[in-house]
């Protein structure tokens, strides 16, 4: 689960990170006041879950109250397009007015999960103010990392050479240390996957400032954490993924013309694999489960069916723990009443999967049945070119 800027930086001044003094708006007159109260000159910030705005011409600079009120009605409803947004962009419902800091350096702190060591990895670059991925590509060598111990966490001899791979010394090092800390603190505590900070500023008269913040949260830990949801903006979700999180679903929406429903994650992915090899791409990610129901069954069909790209179905079923009569109960109920248009492709193994295929050839819709991964694969690639 994302978050805005606004509301990371919150966050993250609970772990004395500090953050320059801004307010979130949401129109033209509260902009305005938000600018006076601050001094004039401020940061004009569009709140969108998306990084690349100040080039996309969503971070806005204005000197004086008036300037930023109109820098407001301008931004506010317009459709912000970054690299990360897709040319369908973003709409702009709330803007951050900051105060505008003499800045002197912009360096860069992250931390995230490193999967492959098994545990959180804190990485620091002088070269901020841009993607780190960018960074990591053209200088490796400008990124430092520091692993912290899976119980002892982030030691203060690891914030300390953090912070003099920065450039930090003297007077600066230990508030460094603090701030390197303080994130940190706020990763684990938070119970986030992702704690970013870019840029990472240092104003003329050697402050710390987190200028931008990014927070993702780890959805498997959001039970601790009930505060978190009214966080939650679903405006910038994909409203197919919204209406699937209602359903306990999990369904992530790609770029593809194959809508496949699978139960378990494994088989989805792997689900996914074959339609590449077979020349095609996947529509979707949507695992319905190991217990799935008729009901929960339908409602991902539907939900799959909803994406206008979808040209042909692929239903890949194991029925381990979920029998296959009752996926193929909720396939046809689905259809029914949704009235599907596309061509749909079935490969079901496992419990009660000869009364599944009788269930789905006496049901007088057009579902074509396959014995393995690759038939089922290539049958659905064909079909959906052919429509």
């Amino acid at each position: 689960m994302r978050i805005h800027e606004y509301q990371a930086k919150a966050l993250l001044k609970r772990y004395g990170v500090a953050v320059p003094q801004g307010e979130a708006v949401a129109t033209p007159e509260a902009a305005r006041a938000v600018a006076e109260k601050l001094g004039g000159r401020v940061v004009v910030k569009a709140q969108i879950h998306a990084g690349g705005r100040g080039k996309a011409g969503g971070i806005r600079l204005a000197d004086s109250p008036q300037r930023a009120q109109e820098l407001a009605r301008e931004m506010l409803g317009m459709k912000l397009v970054t690299p990360q947004t897709g040319p369908q962009g973003r709409e702009v419902r709330t803007l951050l007015i900051e105060e505008a800091l003499p800045i002197h350096r912009e360096l860069y702190l992250g931390i995230l999960l490193d999967r492959a060591a098994q545990r959180p990895v804190f990485m620091a670059s002088p070269a901020g103010g841009m993607d780190v991925e960018e960074i990591a590509r053209r200088s490796p060598d400008l990124i430092v990392k520091e692993h912290a111990h899976p119980t002892l966490g982030l030691q203060p001899y690891q914030a300390r050479k953090l912070a003099f791979a920065l450039g930090f010394t003297g007077e600066q090092l230990a508030p460094a240390v603090r701030f390197i800390l303080g994130l940190y603190r706020a990763f684990v505590e938070l119970d986030a996957s992702l704690v970013e900070v870019n840029p990472f500023g240092v104003t003329e008269d050697g402050r710390l400032y987190a200028l931008d913040a990014k927070i993702t949260f780890d959805d498997n830990a959001l039970f601790r954490h009930p505060d978190h949801a009214e966080l939650r903006d679903v405006n910038e979700e994909e409203p197919l993924e919204v209406e699937a999180s209602r359903y306990d679903l999990n369904y992530i929406k790609l770029n593809g013309t194959i809508g496949c429903m699978v139960n378990g994650a494994g088989l989805a992915m792997a689900t996914m694999d074959i339609i590449k090899l077979a020349g095609g791409e996947p529509a979707n990610f949507l695992d319905v489960g190991g217990s799935a129901t008729t009901e929960r069954v339908e409602n991902g069909f539907r939900i799959l069916l909803s994406d206008p790209n979808v040209r042909a179905v692929l239903i890949n079923i194991f029925g381990g723990i979920v029998r296959c009569d009752i996926v193929a109960e909720g396939v046809i109920q689905a259809a029914r009443k949704v009235g599907v248009a596309v061509p749909i492709v079935v490969r079901l193994e496992g419990t009660n999967v000869e009364r599944a295929r009788e269930l789905l050839a006496q049901s007088g819709l057009k579902i074509t049945v396959a014995h393995s991964m690759s038939e089922a694969a290539e049958l659905a690639v064909a079909l959906a070119r052919s429509g």
